[in-house]
């Protein structure tokens, strides 16, 4: 009995330090249309695309850890993707290549120059006809591209070592400007921004690089409302990344930037700039000292019912039905529609939100929606004795999610947008705090270090 015992333990050391020993698969997809569609991000574009700046792409990072687990993470060039898509797309995952929902991501650069999705911003554009058909027919495309990537990166699986770094870039501004009439768009030279590069390098069987995973909290919003297919600084980071380091593939995760702006903007010849510097800072974090990812992926997902305030009478409909822009007309007429049949309007949105923890190296947060920068900032404090990698723009773009402080500050981020994102009223007081009570949830599951709450007394 004595030698089984010893037999069983040194078996469970084994087992427990070649957790460790890691496999990963990489595959792309370029998902650039042939033809002209309607480019998003933008109410005022009039007409389609009219040509190609840089070609979009899906990729995907499938990584299996000692213990058998398979992670898989989809990064793609688009404006962001809705409920429906994700949902589908990771239903295909789990039942046809046995990956759970906690383990998959799927990360949007949100680029301005990239197709409308079928049903994000739905409000924004008031497609009909031809147009909404391609757009339709697009994104049909672009899931199945995404999933047939997610099928050749499993297969692609073989042995790779993981390591954690992170640097430090300047491209963003914050774009809450305040002035006599509130807060508008512009530069804030004092508001916060979050200047962090985290980076996840990814060694091939001969210690070549074979995948870089990076982030930056800022828009993709450097050309303006241009007509040319691009996946904007965000691309061009990629590019010159696998430029660089000959063989790897670039994948990249938007970090908490919905109230950051790049910093000049408004032509490609700026977004190359800030690709440039952007890819220069994640070659200073390859290049230096990085952290080893030793143990297994631990992954957490849920589903957390974001308030909304209280929620206005037909008269505010009415009243902006009667303003100029008409996607303001098309968000008012809706929700009108909506109280004349007797219809409830919401009162919550289901937001996805995830956590994945690489071993103790780093845990990666993966927010839905358009996320402020508040958000990364407290979830480090609220962490502090984790690597804490904020993401947001994952598995479904919603709408932004303000923290308390741009509540009450209000502009676009807090009002203005929903008329985009159709949602009837503004997010309650306390969405901050039911956001990060989930995410805190979760990084509890995967074995995060998280203070106890703080009584007061």
């Amino acid at each position: 009995m004595k030698n089984c015992t010893l037999l069983f333990l040194v078996l469970s050391f084994f087992t427990k330090t070649n957790a460790e020993d890691f496999k990963a698969g990489v595959a792309r997809a370029d998902i650039t249309p042939q033809d002209p569609i309607w480019l998003a991000g933008y109410a005022g574009r009039d007409r389609p695309s009219e040509g190609v700046d840089q070609p979009i792409f899906v990729k995907a990072l499938a990584l299996q850890d000692g213990a058998g687990a398979l992670t898989l993470i989809l990064t793609a060039d688009t404006i962001g993707t809705p409920r429906w898509f994700n949902d589908e797309l990771a239903g295909r995952v789990a039942s046809e290549l046995k990956i759970p929902r906690e383990h998959f991501l799927f990360a949007c650069s949100h680029s301005h120059t990239t197709p409308v999705v079928h049903g994000c911003l739905k409000d924004m554009y008031g497609l009909a006809g031809k147009t909404a058909e391609v757009v339709e027919a697009y994104s049909k495309f672009f899931l199945q591209k995404s999933f047939e990537t997610a099928q050749e990166a499993v297969r692609n699986l073989e042995p790779a070592k993981l390591s954690y770094a992170h640097s430090e870039c300047s491209i963003m501004g914050n774009r809450r400007q305040f002035g006599p009439k509130g807060v508008g768009f512009g530069i804030n030279p004092t508001g916060v921004v979050d200047h962090e590069v985290p980076v996840l390098r990814v060694d091939g069987p001969d210690g070549a690089l074979k995948a870089v995973l990076f982030g930056c909290a800022c828009h993709n919003t450097t050309p303006g409302p241009a007509y040319q297919i691009s996946g904007d600084w965000a691309g061009y980071a990629q590019a010159d990344l696998e430029q660089t380091y000959k063989g790897a593939t670039a994948l990249f995760i938007t970090g908490c930037g919905a109230d950051a702006n790049p910093n000049p903007r408004g032509n490609f010849t700026l977004s190359r700039g800030h690709g440039l510097e952007l890819a220069g800072a994640v070659a200073k974090a390859l290049d230096g000292p990085t952290r080893p990812v030793t143990g297994e992926i631990k992954a957490a997902f849920a589903r957390v019912a974001l308030p909304l305030d209280k929620l206005p009478d037909a008269g505010y409909y009415e009243a902006k039905a009667k303003e100029k822009q008409p996607a303001t007309q098309r968000y008012a007429q809706r929700h009108l529609a909506l109280l004349a049949h007797g219809d409830p309007l919401m009162t919550s949105y289901e937001a996805p939100e995830q956590v994945l923890r690489f071993g103790d190296a780093f845990t990666l947060v993966a927010m839905s929606g358009e996320v402020v920068v508040d958000y990364s900032f407290r979830l480090r404090r609220e962490l502090p004795d984790e690597r804490v990698w904020a993401a947001g723009y994952c598995n479904d773009v919603f709408a932004y999610v303000p923290s308390m402080r741009i509540l009450t500050e209000g502009g676009y981020e807090a009002d203005s947008s929903l008329i985009y994102y159709g949602l009837p009223t503004r997010f309650a007081p306390v969405v901050e705090d039911t956001l990060v009570s989930t995410v805190l949830d979760l990084a509890r599951k995967v074995g995060a270090s998280v203070p106890p709450p703080v009584v007061k007394k």
